[in-house]
């Protein structure tokens, strides 16, 4: 039930709720024996506390949120500077503590050892062996899904890491927000997933916009600079020095300011995320927004998006680091479109969710309209009843047979069009539409793209679930989890070689496919 309310908030709503409670919360690294019992009560003393849970980073964290932002305060007053004998510290007073025994002979003797909360996934050779005792393709893609999905407590400390870089940019700007966006919010992040986070100056906005009243026109003195972009590097480029010269654990500070969208990267030991700083993007926001209500609006969605991202990344189709493959957001795209070509659609288009807009979900952002219904009970339900196991075979047909040498991914029409141009793999951006989302995927990748999609069709076809069970042999989404080369070198060769006649026919020979056309058509040269 908590799940389901959580489900229904606009994502605003829960984007607000999650960052006031992260301006309660303080990280505490604990000694090694701790007493939770004996913590607690210490921290009650200074106001209730409403959750609180154990992780191990470089030994045992607690994260606690308090009720009253006042608590932190009050804590906060009776914490001491760390002496340093041959170093000397900054006094930066953060929300991050140390606490250690008095007496640990005494007072670590009888505890137990406190329930840690996982932040990583299982890596996917001991994800197969869990995936083979499920019943169905469906319960499979279930199982990967409650290993890989973020957890309640890491989405916290998710938004505790933006609280904290807050805390520094209030120091100058003090109305901004901090925000992440993407994975950690838009409901398809796994655990280990990098934070994305925003620096938020619209409030600050919508403040000066209204204090109209009196007989004066009254503005605040402030820098000019010659352009938006200009400001945007000087701002970052401060906050990352603070973060990098002041900040308690900020490591690997890299500031990036020619980039086309100026970012800070920089690792954060505390919470032990990787974590890239930017200032406001909107349209990246909707985006998130976007996907969060794709993910809310129906529980396969975000089976099928994790089941596939995995099976991308086993195979090497998508990579962590930048270059010519498919990135996960043009995968997740992909799906998405997908889900909206079924019949019927599972999900709604964009050009449906702007049709259900009303007042206050109009915005137009750099002349984009990026207008759809926030309120997810304006939605109505599918009438669609397909399986998952339906539902991911059939995407491995239906991009192993796409034309994409012709057509284009249409999100907000649902539909596919022509190609504006030659890209390979051309996938609208949904509201920059003069922009396509996987113009860095080159020929190869996606002729790879293809063969692969096309030989999991194939596995999850023909495969006899009982006889592989009997065997004890990997079946279902366990089966297309393994690197397909490792059991027939030439396969793979065979599929990541550029589309040639040779290696049309012996794929058609590794994909038991009979209608060489078909392949050449979806490929395109």
């Amino acid at each position: 039930d908590a799940e389901v309310s959580t489900r229904k908030k606009t994502f605003t709503e829960v984007q607000t709720e999650r960052l006031e409670q992260a301006d309660r919360t303080v990280l505490i690294k604990c000694p090694p024996k701790i007493s939770e019992k004996k913590l607690l009560q210490y921290l009650s003393s200074h106001g209730k506390i409403d959750s609180h849970f154990f992780f191990e980073n470089r030994g045992i964290h607690a994260l606690i949120e308090f009720s009253e932002k006042g608590s932190v305060a009050s804590l906060q007053d009776v914490i001491g500077i760390p002496r340093a004998a041959e170093q000397h510290v900054v006094p930066y007073k953060s929300r991050l503590f140390t606490f250690t025994l008095k007496n640990p002979v005494s007072q670590a003797a009888e505890e137990r050892p406190v329930h840690l909360s996982p932040q990583s996934h299982i890596p996917v050779n001991e994800l197969v062996p869990m995936l083979c005792q499920a019943d169905s393709i469906s319960s499979q893609m279930y199982t990967l899904l409650n290993e890989y999905q973020l957890t309640e407590e890491n989405i916290k400390l998710r938004f505790l890491a933006c609280s904290l870089v807050q805390d520094f940019a209030r120091a100058y700007f003090p109305d901004c927000t901090v925000k992440p966006f993407g994975s950690s919010v838009n409901t398809f992040g796994k655990l280990g997933c990098d934070v994305d986070m925003f620096l938020d100056f619209r409030d600050t906005q919508k403040r000066a916009a209204k204090m109209k009243k009196g007989p004066f026109e009254m503005e605040y003195q402030m820098k000019r600079l010659p352009s938006e972009r200009l400001a945007t590097q000087k701002i970052l480029s401060v906050i990352g020095d603070c973060l990098d010269n002041f900040g308690p654990g900020y490591t690997s500070v890299q500031k990036i300011l020619n980039a086309r969208c100026p970012l800070v990267k920089f690792s954060h030991q505390p919470t032990g995320f990787q974590c890239d700083l930017s200032v406001s993007n909107s349209i990246a926001i909707k985006c998130s927004e976007l996907l969060y209500i794709y993910g809310c609006l129906d529980p396969r969605v975000r089976a099928l998006v994790f089941t596939l991202r995995c099976w991308a990344r086993v195979h090497g189709l998508t990579n962590s680091v930048p270059g010519t493959w498919i990135t996960n957001f043009s995968l997740t795209m992909m799906i998405m479109f997908f889900l909206q070509k079924r019949s019927p659609p599972i999900i709604p288009t964009l050009d449906q969710l702007k049709e259900l807009a009303d007042e206050k979900d109009k915005h137009i952002i750099g002349g984009y309209d990026c207008s759809f219904v926030s309120d997810l009970s304006k939605i109505k339900p599918t009438k669609n009843t397909e399986t998952l196991d339906e539902l991911l075979c059939d995407f491995f047909e239906y991009f192993g047979n796409f034309d994409f040498r012709k057509n284009s991914l249409n999100l907000r029409k649902g539909k596919e069009v022509n190609k504006p141009e030659s890209s390979p793999l051309y996938i609208w951006n949904p509201f920059e539409q003069d922009l396509n989302i996987s113009k860095n995927v080159n020929q190869p990748q996606l002729e790879k793209f293809v063969a692969v999609a096309r030989e999991s069709a194939w596995i999850l076809q023909k495969e006899d679930k009982t006889q592989q069970m009997i065997n004890k042999e990997p079946w279902g989404l366990a089966a297309i989890l393994t690197p397909f080369g490792k059991s027939n070198q030439n396969k793979i060769k065979s599929r990541t070689k550029g589309i040639g006649s040779e290696t049309i026919k012996s794929l058609l020979d590794s994909l038991k496919l009979n209608n060489a056309n078909n392949l050449q058509k979806a490929v395109g040269k």
